[in-house]
Parts: structure tokens; C-alpha cells; sequence
């Protein structure tokens, strides 16, 4: 039915029967069966699963692991078998990682099939039965109540004061009023009332409504086959490490095969000796601890993201963040408190300032007006008793929270009333419920009828405009006076236009008897009390949060299914663009390109669909960005599923919105993202420092044989099973100390890096010439002073090696910052205890008899040891100096 499906929101209840060849008796079983038949079971179709070993050798194929699959088998060529095996197991490590990762994406469809409930009432053949929800086809008319998951998505009639909440769906943040009203066809999803979607939960009234869409031809099967269907882009360095993995191949095969040209037809080295170095020059210039090095340091900034109350689901997410450069934010729960608080009391004798937060019965009404406050306080209590009295919500203090029970709205206005200085409980006591006629669609109103001392009193609530039409007095602090309509009209639209829900308030004498009340009570003879303004207001942290990510070079999109209005205010409180609000509608109207232009001026973007959603994300993506998503709704999973990265709200969010995201905040706080970013612009920094210390050291050791042949020696200065040694005990082991660095001091000051930046950078390649040059000169300087003593030669030159590691780790340490500036000075243990390590089996590898034997080593003394560490020193001072003249010249900062 889904392909020319008419708009069943803009048709009324009888056409959309005729439509689907029924009526309120709904279908008969012989053709419910065979409906069945033509459109299947009402589910979710399952993902086609890879099997499980086609995804274990899918993580094989990457760049990366084909070069150290290479280095494992070229030191096993060199007979070195459990160096084979070390950094064989890296590689299965990462391929295992990543398989179980995999695995765990699929869940996000799972956990929106589980949306759907099992059981619902459906009327067959003109009787009401219970039958799977799966037995359900379109035409078949469901019976909804309180508490009910909607088992399809319906066209209402019959609605008798039906309220759903379509959070999940919409981003509405409070329940939705529904009707039997056909509205305009270009109606968004959030404000289609005549029609409830599948997976919406009832919450209140009760409704009879025709089936038009079934499993996947139902908004929650679109969204489920959009999660399916979608997936998100490599990260950037995943795109980083696969160009520098394939570059770095390449640069290897080709030095190797210029060795052996060299060797053979220059210097003519026997084939065997020949083929000795060349595979020696190929260990040493494969960083095969840099894989280990990035897994590992992406774990560490897990760990230090959780104690921060954000939990990574997918290891690369960590660094995705330090290079996002858009963070796209649900509003409801996430920039604010999802918590309604009424900020504005509107009476006659003027404003009242609420202050307080969320449900918290904690805060003042204080008058805004220039009187004398004691004259309108009466004002002030009347309108609270009826805000509290005329109420069916309340608010229990539970641990350190304020829980609500009951609906969001009610809630702010039983905090309101409290706040005004009433009790509930004596407020019960004093003034009892009567009667009540509940809020309904078709009157926009509540009542109650409440005895008091002198009496009764009808207390009324609901639609300001409603409530206005009904009254023809308006309540002064000496009494009642004739209505201004047009002071209540500037009031509202003041109100309305700060982004304030706003409800009206009312009130008038019963007589003493009275027991009951009826809408003939209520529609004649009301006194105006005032109105409420009341929103759902961004947290504190959020404010500072986003101004924090703006100086650091991060854009904040607000995207939610809330109205343009209310949204735009939100955005104002929070320091966003806001003067522009493009809604799902305005989005509809824009080609990709013009799309892309607006994505520039606008922050804000209101009632929005999941499909809008997944397209504001890829829309940013193809002009080059790496964007942040937030979400907790089913809404949101496709758009969490395509985002560069995927964050979800572990309290309050869905398990499809947890499923289709990389990380879950457990606060449900924009500010957590924030403290992530920072988190994420460390780990990457900390992979960078890792790599610039790997890269040049590298480079020193298969220099070092280069250099050697090309110059035609007699001797190695250092064997190729010496080089794989100092491999073994540095590569790892010292850049190991770099994931540990916390982040430099400015580090949320600068911009984004570009995801096209690679790994190969201009920093890299001058310090890969700085110290590659200057550690091979001093290297084989040193093993030419001891030439005589060809043992004692290569151990100086390996020991020399050694220390300029060493020494080269602590410049390492800051990218730019002096190695002695303070904020080098923390954190420094990590670093000592590496170097600690490395000396001691240094120090064994000279000593032990075993490693004399294997390494063709010998016993060093004092005085050579010292030699080896004032000699390195070379090194650690010429980098210095270099970045002092980049600071000079080129700008960089401390940090």
C-alpha cells in the first residue's frame, strides 16, 4: 500500500475507510487473510546477516595489517620466529576488536524490532478479539487505551481525550493531543493529530483508529530501513593510517629494491649477504608497534571518556572526536534539563519572574512589576491555588532527584505553585476536589469543582485563547473587572514569542451546595486569572558547553521535531545563531546545493523527520565536515547511524537510538560531549607524538644500514638482528609512555584539524630529516671510534641508538612546547618509568650471557654508557632549537 499511499492525515476518517475498502466494523477474517497475503506480516524485516567468518576476514583488508602481516614474515625469514609470532598476534588482536565491534552495530534494527508489542484489540468481523500484532493488516480497525503501544500506524476516529507520546518518533518533549480532524497534507509528522504511529506510547484517553501502515510501510519500518541501509564513513584516522600504510608499502619495496640494485651492481655484495641487509633495512623501517601504540592509546582515552560519563561503544569513535568539526544536537534532554519549569506568571496588575530549575520545588515568584508587591500578592496565591488545585500531577522527592509523576506541563505548575509558598497537602486538605471534567482536544480545558471555607470554587485551566472566548472579567487585586482582550493578547504574544508554552487561568464562584460541575458551567461567567509561560530551559553546563565548542572551531546545529519557535528561543538561551529556523518543511523546499548553502547561516532547525535528520548529516559530510550526532530517539537512529560519530543519551534514550551510536553519554549532557571533544583532540595528539617518535627512530635504524652499504663498509655497523632488538625494547615500550600524555594547554583553542589532513605532515617529514640525519651520523660516528674493536663497535653504536630514543621521547612529549615548559613537567612518570624499563634490559642485553650469544653483545662500562648518553644528547637539543624557530616564525603555540 506504501507506494501510492494517499497522505491519510489529510483525509478525513470516511475517506480514509473507503480507502482502504472497510468501515468501523472493521474486515471479516477470510479478508484479513487475505490482506495478509498481500502485504505480509506486520514486522520489521530482518537484516541479511554476513556470516560470521566473512566478517572475520573482512577485518584482514586493510593497508595497515598487510604491512605488518610482511614484517612478520620477513622476521621469520630471518629465523626469528617469536618476533613473528608478537606481531602476528597484534594483528589478530586488531582483526578480533574489530569483529566484535561489527557485531555489535547489528543490534540497533533488533532493538527497533523490539519496539513493536506483541498483542493488541483489533475489531474482526464486527466483535472485538485479541490477536498478535503481526496478524495485523491494513484496514483493520485497533482499539487503543492508556498504556498501550501502538501496534501500527492509524488513522484515529472515534478519539475520546487520546494523548501519545511520540518522543521516540518526533522529539516532542511533552505528550501529544490527538483528534479525529483531518489537517493539510503538508503537515509535518509532529503535527499530524488525526493519525498515531507505531511504537508511539498512549498516554491518557483512549482512541479506535483504522491500520493504513503495516511493518516496514509504517514510519517505524521507513526509519528501521533507513538504520539498514545507511552506515558510517571511515574515521579519519582509519583513512589517515590506510594512505599512510599504503605510502609507507610502497616507500619500503621501493628502498628495498634500490638496495639490492645497489648492493649488487655497485658495491657487489654477495646475493645472500645482500638479501641480509635488504630485509634488515625493511625491519627497521616498518613501524610494526604503531598498530599496538593507536589500540592502545585509544583504550586508555576510553577509559579516562567513562570516568568523564562517556561510554565508547566503538574504539575509533575516541578519536573521531578530536577532529569533529560540526556537533548536531537534540534539543529535548540533551541541551536542556527535558524537565518543564514555568518561568512567567502573567496577571493583571503585571509579571511575575519564576526563578528555579526542572521539577525541583525549590525557588521564588517574585513580581517584575513597579508597585507594591504587597497589593497584587493576592493575585499571585489565587492563580497558584488554581495552578495547583486544578492538577492532576505531583512531584515526590526521591534520593537526591525530584520525580515527577504525572504530565510535564502539570508538573511545572504544581513547582509554580509551591514555589508561590502553598502546600499540597494542606492545599488538598483545605480546598478538596469536588468534581472534574478532564482536559479534552474538543475543549481545550480542564476544570474541577473544589469545596473551601466560604464555599465552592470551579477552578479552570487550558488554551489561553479558549479560555479568553469564555470569560468576560478579568481578576484586579481589589476584585473582578471588566476583560482586557487586548492586554491578554500582548501578554500572550509576548509570551509566545520567548518560546513559552503558555496556558490560561481561571476561576469562578459556585455556589455552596454544588457537587457537580458541566462545560455549561464552565463556558459562561469565568474571571481571567492570568497566564503561565512555561519551557523546557537548557541546562547551565550546555550554555558554557557550546560557547566552549564555538571558541575551539566547532559548529552546534540544533536539530529537533520541536516547534520553530520555541526552538529558536532555546537556541537564543544558548548562544546559537537564531535569528533563521529552517523546518523540515523549508528543508523540503531546498535542492542538495541549496541545502548546503543554507547549512553555513543556520544553527537551528525545527520539526524536524528522521529522513531530514539523515539528510542535514550527509548534506554536511559532502561539504567535507565530520559531524557529531546526537539523539535518543528512534527518530534519530538512522542519522546516529550515518554520522561520523553517533552519540546516544543513556538515561533517557532508546535502545535503537544506544544501538546505532558510538558513544553513550550516561548524563545525558551536551557539556559531557564537550569534555569528550577534549578527550578525542588528545587521544589524536597522542597517536601524532606516537608517531613522530616511531617514524624518525625507525628511520635512524634503516639509515643507518643504508648508509653503510652505499658507502660501501666492510662491516654493518649494527645487524640486522641488533636493529630487530632495539625494535623490540623501544618501539613499543617508549612510545607506549606518549598515550599517557593528558592534553596541552591549548588545545581547545584551536581549530579542528582538516579531515584531509594524513599522518605525513610537514612537522613529520622535518623532524623524520632532522633526526633521521642526525641519528645515523651520530650512530655510525660512534661505531667508527671504536672501529678497531668490531664488538665493542656495534655495541656503542646499538647502546647510542638507545639513548637517542630516549632522549628524543621527552621532546616528543609537547609537539611545540619546549620540553622543559611546565606543562611538560606533569605527567611525567609514564615516561620515567619507560625509560626505566628500556635502560634495565639494555643493561641485561649487555650483561646476561644468553643475550651476549644471540645479540653478540658484551658488557659495557660507566664510562661508556655515559659517552653514549652526552653524545644523543645532539638530538633532543637540535629538535628543541627547531621548535623554538617554528614558534618564532611559524606560529605554533604553547601547546
Amino acid at each position: 500500500m506504501s507506494e501510492n499511499a494517499p497522505a491519510w492525515h489529510a483525509l478525513t476518517a470516511e475517506e480514509a475507510m473507503q480507502a482502504c475498502r472497510t468501515d468501523r466494523r472493521g474486515l471479516s477474517d477470510a479478508e484479513a487473510q487475505k490482506r495478509r497475503e498481500q502485504y505480509g506480516e506486520n514486522r520489521l524485516l530482518a537484516r541479511r546477516q554476513r556470516s560470521a567468518w566473512r566478517r572475520l576476514l573482512g577485518q584482514f583488508h586493510n593497508v595497515l595489517l598487510y604491512v605488518l602481516m610482511g614484517a612478520a614474515l620477513v622476521t621469520l625469514l630471518l629465523g626469528y620466529a617469536t618476533d613473528a609470532l608478537v606481531i602476528a598476534a597484534v594483528v589478530i588482536i586488531n582483526a578480533l576488536v574489530g569483529f566484535v565491534q561489527e557485531g555489535k552495530a547489528e543490534a540497533a534494527l533488533r532493538a527497533i524490532q523490539q519496539m513493536l508489542v506483541s498483542e493488541c484489540l483489533v475489531v474482526r468481523d464486527g466483535e472485538t478479539r485479541q490477536i498478535p500484532s503481526s496478524a495485523l493488516v491494513p484496514g483493520d480497525v485497533v482499539l487503543l487505551a492508556a498504556g498501550d503501544r501502538v501496534p501500527a500506524d492509524l488513522r484515529l476516529f472515534e478519539v475520546r481525550e487520546l494523548h501519545c507520546d511520540e518522543s521516540m518518533l518526533t522529539g516532542e518533549s511533552v505528550p501529544v493531543a490527538k483528534h479525529e480532524e483531518a489537517v493539510s497534507r503538508e503537515a509535518m509528522l509532529a503535527d499530524r493529530h488525526g493519525m498515531a504511529w507505531m511504537g508511539a506510547l498512549v498516554t491518557a484517553g483512549g482512541a479506535r483508529g483504522l491500520v493504513v501502515g503495516t511493518g516496514t510501510d509504517s514510519e517505524l519500518g521507513r526509519i528501521g530501513h533507513m538504520v539498514d541501509t545507511v552506515s558510517a564513513p571511515d574515521t579519519p584516522l582509519t583513512r589517515s593510517l590506510g594512505m599512510f600504510g599504503r605510502q609507507l608499502a610502497a616507500l619500503i619495496l621501493a628502498i628495498t629494491a634500490l638496495v639490492m640494485v645497489w648492493g649488487y651492481l655497485v658495491v657487489g655484495m654477495p646475493v645472500a649477504d645482500l638479501f641480509r641487509v635488504a630485509v634488515g633495512v625493511a625491519v627497521a623501517a616498518i613501524p610494526e608497534g604503531l598498530p599496538a601504540v593507536v589500540t592502545i592509546t585509544l583504550a586508555i582515552g576510553v577509559q579516562r571518556m567513562a570516568a568523564s560519563r562517556a561510554v565508547i561503544r566503538k574504539l575509533p569513535a575516541v578519536e573521531v572526536l578530536g577532529s569533529v568539526t560540526v556537533i548536531c544536537s537534540d534539543k529535548t534532554g540533551t541541551l536542556t534539563r527535558n524537565e518543564m519549569t514555568t518561568r512567567r506568571l502573567v496577571t493583571a496588575a503585571g509579571d511575575f519572574e519564576v526563578s528555579g530549575e526542572g521539577y525541583a520545588l525549590q525557588g521564588e515568584v517574585d513580581y517584575a512589576g513597579d508597585g507594591d508587591a504587597g497589593e497584587v500578592l493576592p493575585l499571585k496565591t489565587l492563580a497558584s491555588q488554581v495552578a495547583l488545585l486544578c492538577n492532576d500531577a505531583h512531584i515526590s522527592h526521591e534520593g537526591d532527584d525530584w520525580v515527577l509523576h504525572g504530565d510535564p506541563t502539570e508538573g511545572a505548575l504544581y513547582a509554580l505553585a509551591c514555589k508561590a509558598g502553598l502546600s499540597p497537602a494542606e492545599a488538598s486538605e483545605r480546598w478538596p476536589r469536588l468534581d472534574v471534567i478532564p482536559f479534552a482536544t474538543e475543549r481545550l480545558y480542564m476544570a474541577t469543582l473544589n469545596r473551601h471555607e466560604e464555599g465552592c470554587l470551579m477552578l479552570v485551566k487550558g488554551a489561553p485563547e479558549r479560555l479568553l472566548g469564555l470569560c468576560t472579567q478579568q481578576q484586579q487585586p481589589e476584585g473582578p473587572a471588566p476583560l482586557d482582550t487586548d492586554y491578554w493578547h500582548a501578554a500572550l504574544e509576548r509570551l509566545a514569542s520567548d518560546g513559552l508554552r503558555v496556558l490560561g487561568l481561571a476561576w469562578k464562584p459556585m455556589p455552596g451546595d454544588s457537587a457537580r460541575i458541566s462545560t455549561a458551567d464552565v463556558e459562561q461567567g469565568l474571571v481571567f486569572l492570568g497566564l503561565t509561560g512555561t519551557t523546557d530551559p537548557p541546562r547551565h553546563e550546555a550554555i558554557e558547553a557550546v560557547a566552549q565548542c564555538r571558541r575551539a572551531g566547532i559548529q552546534v546545529k540544533m536539530i529537533t521535531g520541536d516547534n520553530p519557535r520555541t526552538a529558536g528561543a532555546i537556541a537564543a538561551q544558548l548562544g546559537l545563531r537564531h535569528e533563521r529556523v529552517l523546518t523540515g518543511k523549508d528543508m523540503a523546499a531546498l535542492d542538495d546545493a541549496a541545502l548546503g548553502e543554507a547549512l553555513v547561516e543556520v544553527d537551528v532547525y525545527a520539526r524536524t523527520s528522521p529522513a531530514d535528520k539523515l539528510r542535514l548529516v550527509e548534506a554536511l559530510q559532502a561539504r567535507g565536515e565530520v559531524v557529531a550526532m546526537t539523539g535518543d530517539g528512534v527518530n534519530d537512529a538512522p542519522a546516529l547511524q550515518r554520522a561520523d560519530i553517533g552519540v546516544a543519551m543513556g538515561r533517557k534514550g532508546t535502545d535503537a537510538a544506544r544501538d546505532a551510536s558510538a558513544m553513550v553519554l550516561t548524563d545525558d549532557n551536551f557539556a559531557t560531549i564537550a569534555a569528550a571533544v577534549r578527550a578525542g583532540r588528545t587521544v589524536y595528539d597522542n597517536i601524532v607524538k606516537a608517531i613522530q617518535f616511531i617514524l624518525p627512530t625507525s628511520v635512524v635504524q634503516a639509515a643507518v644500514l643504508l648508509l653503510a652499504l652505499v658507502i660501501g663498509m666492510s662491516a654493518l655497523p649494527i645487524t640486522p638482528v641488533q636493529i630487530l632488538w632495539v625494535n623490540m625494547i623501544t618501539a613499543v615500550t617508549l612510545a607506549l609512555a606518549l598515550a599517557f600524555e593528558h592534553g596541552e594547554s591549548g588545545l581547545m583553542r584551536r581549530p579542528p584539524r582538516s579531515p584531509q589532513e594524513g599522518l605525513v605532515t610537514p612537522l613529520l617529514l622535518r623532524r623524520l630529516a632532522l633526526v633521521g640525519v642526525v641519528g645515523t651520523l651520530l650512530v655510525i660516528g660512534q661505531f667508527m671510534r671504536y672501529a678497531e674493536d668490531l664488538t665493542l663497535a656495534r655495541n656503542m653504536a646499538v647502546l647510542t641508538l638507545v639513548f637517542v630514543e630516549v632522549w628524543y621521547l621527552f621532546c616528543c612529549r609537547r609537539l611545540h612546547a619546549p620540553l622543559w615548559h611546565e606543562p611538560s613537567v606533569r605527567g611525567l612518570m609514564p615516561a620515567l618509568i619507560a625509560v626505566a624499563a628500556v635502560l634495565v634490559l639494555q643493561w641485561l642485553y649487555s650483561v646476561l650471557p644468553p643475550m651476549q650469544a644471540l645479540f653478540e653483545s658484551q658488557a659495557l662500562s660507566p664510562a661508556h654508557w655515559l659517552e653514549a648518553a652526552a653524545v644523543a644528547l645532539v638530538v633532543p637539543l637540535l629538535v628543541e632549537i627547531d621548535k623554538a624557530i617554528a614558534r618564532r616564525f611559524g606560529g605554533a603555540g604553547e601547546g
